[in-house]
């Protein structure tokens, strides 16, 4: 029998440490965004619109400057909020973005006018199913953050596009904490997300060809690497 640990040795390792005091001091602790970030924070907050919460841009502020990659495709563009953070913290990289949403594009294209001062980032138009057989680039870092319950069919598309060694960040997969219930316990008008995530969860977390790991940041991260 093993004597060097009582029963209440480690005790805090066994405590789950996302509670709303965490995020909130992730939140409110980590550097915060400036200048065109900020404004578009400050919009996107005022008009309901959804962007990465702060604990997931200070996250991907450290992993670009890290990866430093250089082709970036990013599907659900929504205010360009993400798009924009990528090429502040990615300067070299060649930014490709997808969306179908008419009112989104069109803010989307006047945030970029305006703020994407090197002319990074390409905004295509249409649904990312009909655009994405058509994309020449291999990417090495994918973004991917727009209908959840379709993560799973453009999952073979964006790897088919993937280079070895490259990163897919997938946004949201957590439904709120509804994926870790029982299907019963899931209002039906959410059954689709639940059952397209158990199919992208099957198609990742467990295959001799990726490496992947799950992150509770926002409503959860699905991070692949393609070996």
């Amino acid at each position: 029998m093993v004597k060097s640990y009582s029963k209440n040795a480690n005790h805090n390792m066994r405590r789950p440490v996302v509670k709303e005091e965490i995020v909130d001091f992730m939140r409110t602790r980590q550097k915060q965004v400036s200048g065109s970030l900020k404004e578009l924070e400050t919009f996107a907050h005022a008009e309901n619109i959804p962007i990465i919460p702060h604990e997931t841009v200070a996250y991907f502020r450290f992993l670009l400057e890290t990866l430093q990659p250089e082709k970036i495709l990013e599907i659900g563009t929504a205010i360009g909020f993400s798009a924009l953070l990528m090429a502040e913290h990615a300067p070299q990289a060649q930014i490709t973005t997808i969306d179908r949403n008419l009112e989104m594009i069109a803010l989307s294209k006047a945030n970029f006018a305006k703020f994407d001062k090197r002319r990074q980032i390409t905004l295509l138009e249409g649904d990312a199913m009909d655009i994405l057989p058509s994309l020449k680039d291999c990417y090495d870092f994918v973004f991917m953050d727009s209908a959840k319950s379709k993560y799973v069919v453009f999952l073979p598309e964006v790897l088919k596009r993937l280079a070895s060694g490259g990163i897919i960040i997938i946004d949201d997969v957590f439904q709120g904490g509804d994926i870790a219930k029982d299907i019963k316990e899931v209002r039906r008008g959410q059954r689709t997300i639940y059952r397209g995530l158990h199919q992208l969860f099957d198609k990742t977390l467990n295959q001799p060809e990726l490496t992947a790991t799950l992150l509770p940041l926002g409503d959860g991260i699905l991070m692949i690497r393609k070996k």
